[in-house]
């Protein structure tokens, strides 16, 4: 099969042919649809976060399931699926107090020994998360799959696979944003589009959208948000705070740099909570005021959405349907597996929600 193989950081990817192993017991071969290119994958393609290579990147995929290992129950041949990286064992500690977003048990990996699921030449390719996504096939544990329904365009349900449940996500599972709430979301990326259209669902009372790009903006009003603070323009610290009279009940931060993470925590009222979703680089440490803490105020991460993904995306792809979870406007470009470079570029510059990788029926 043809695949996107990363061999080293900065330097552009080609497409390959390399080798997939059949199915063995609990696995699933899955044709891809779409593939989303996400700001994780930049993450691992410009070194921020290390990487064992070679290997295939990509994560936020849908597509049709091919064919199944002995002892697979969930799905079968010609099902429609979302992969997801919270792949899951399902009798940890994490998987049995319902945090299977945590779960990183190896036993949903081939063990040590065992013929690897990617290879080339005889020489084992890593998965990215387990996935592997910018491949023509993938080869995943059954836990690594969300089942939908076949009325599901699969460009859109693609974003569902990570971007969509991470952002919303945060705002219903991590944050619990509850109706009538203030909400403030640093960043209009893919997934702070997401974080708007969560708080929009939940019921928040007035959600505001900053970012420092006005298209972005703009597309946040069509998300749900009730008001626009361009950070390149003013404070935005100084501009919640002005627009709420206090500050807001919970801040998202979408972008993953430790300036906006300590935006996000001073913008909160007494009382509130500031939820880091992006990923702050390696080594990097978040500073604030200590005093803060004596107001009840809260600081936390968010882990692709503390999702339990086989619930919620089917209820997301629900909700897409109604007309209630805006993913039209998250796909800025479709594009060929071959373009996947200038896709990455493109998120550098922030221009763009998402490139979504079609394959060829």
């Amino acid at each position: 099969m043809k695949a996107a193989v990363f061999r080293q950081a900065n330097v552009p990817m080609q497409v390959e042919d390399i080798d997939i192993a059949a199915p063995g017991p609990r696995e699933v071969l899955v044709r891809a649809v779409a593939v989303g290119v996400c700001h994780s994958d930049l993450h691992f393609f410009n070194g921020t976060y290390p990487g064992q290579t070679p290997m295939v990147l990509g994560h936020e995929s849908a597509g049709v399931v091919e064919a199944v290992g002995d002892d697979v129950h969930y799905v079968q041949p010609g099902d429609h699926v979302i992969a997801c990286l919270s792949v899951f064992c399902g009798h940890c500690e994490h998987c049995l107090t319902g945090r299977m977003n945590l779960c990183q048990e190896p036993e949903t990996k081939r063990r040590p020994g065992e013929a690897p699921r990617l290879s080339q030449g005889g020489a084992a390719l890593e998965q990215f998360v387990n996935l592997g996504a910018f491949a023509e096939l993938m080869l995943v544990h059954e836990h690594a799959l969300a089942k939908i329904r076949k009325d599901m365009p699969l460009d859109r349900a693609a974003l569902i696979g990570c971007g969509v449940t991470t952002g919303v996500g945060a705002v219903i599972h991590t944050a619990k944003v509850r109706p009538g709430e203030t909400v403030a979301v640093i960043g209009c990326g893919g997934i702070g589009l997401s974080c708007v259209n969560g708080a929009a669902i939940a019921g928040a009372g007035r959600i505001i959208a900053v970012d420092t790009l006005a298209s972005k903006l703009d597309l946040a009003r069509k998300f749900g948000a009730t008001d626009l603070v361009n950070a390149k323009e003013k404070n935005p610290v100084g501009a919640v705070k002005e627009l709420t009279g206090a500050g807001v009940h919970h801040a998202f931060e979408a972008i993953g740099l430790k300036a906006t993470a300590e935006q996000a925590f001073q913008m909160l009222m007494n009382g509130g909570t500031a939820t880091i979703i992006g990923m702050i680089p390696p080594g990097e440490m978040v500073a604030m005021h200590g005093a803060e803490f004596v107001f009840e105020k809260k600081i936390q991460g968010s882990f692709m959405g503390s999702n339990r993904f086989r619930v919620d995306m089917p209820r997301f792809v629900d909700f897409y349907m109604q007309g209630r979870l805006h993913l039209d406007d998250l796909v800025s470009n479709r594009i060929k597996l071959a373009d996947v470079n200038d896709a990455l570029r493109a998120l550098e510059t922030g221009e763009v929600a998402r490139s979504v990788i079609m394959f060829d029926d």
